[in-house]
């Protein structure tokens, strides 16, 4: 998706990892923002991965000097470099709420949540060896958000739990027009 009138077409909207500076200024640059604001808005259901997971945020902390454009809608504030450089990513199990068993992740330069609203429902945290917990996976009605990345752990469950999110709200929406 590249134009705002695409947005219209879709059932669901993954914002991937990146640089989300970058993708910020880019999304700016091509006139998406208050578009993807609109899709967040009406409550069609968006994932975000990592960089993502920071557009996707009320509000974001370590910023760069003037700061980046966040869509916002989930109830959260992130921390954009919390675990590090790119060479302290890493991977970890994780336990989330309501799975069997635990889910690999893959952290790479990854932000993390550092303050939910009442509304966010938090699915898993991250624990350090000295046990200090941090959220990394929250879920706010239609908006899903990992500081991680799903797609290279080989773990389908985040994408099965996204796409029965696009089921359902395919299923509630009345107006397919686009935002």
């Amino acid at each position: 998706m590249r134009r705002a009138d695409q947005l219209g077409k879709l059932d669901g909207l993954i914002i991937p990892g990146g640089e989300s500076t970058t993708m910020g200024l880019v999304a700016e640059r091509w006139g998406l923002v208050n578009p993807l604001r609109r899709w967040v808005s009406q409550g069609r259901p968006v994932w975000g991965t990592c960089a993502g997971l920071i557009l996707l945020a009320d509000r974001a902390t370590g910023q760069k000097r003037d700061g980046q454009p966040l869509l916002g809608g989930l109830n959260v504030s992130v921390d954009r470099n919390f675990f590090g450089s790119q060479r302290d990513s890493f991977e970890a199990e994780l336990e989330v709420a309501g799975w069997d068993a635990p889910s690999p992740a893959v952290f790479i330069r990854a932000p993390a949540v550092i303050e939910t609203g009442p509304d966010v429902e938090v699915l898993a945290e991250w624990t350090d060896p000295d046990g200090n917990a941090v959220q990394v996976a929250v879920r706010q009605s239609h908006i899903l958000g990992t500081a991680f990345h799903p797609e290279l752990s080989g773990d389908l469950r985040w994408h099965r739990l996204f796409l029965n999110m696009v089921e359902a709200g395919a299923a509630t929406q009345v107006n397919r027009s686009g935002p």
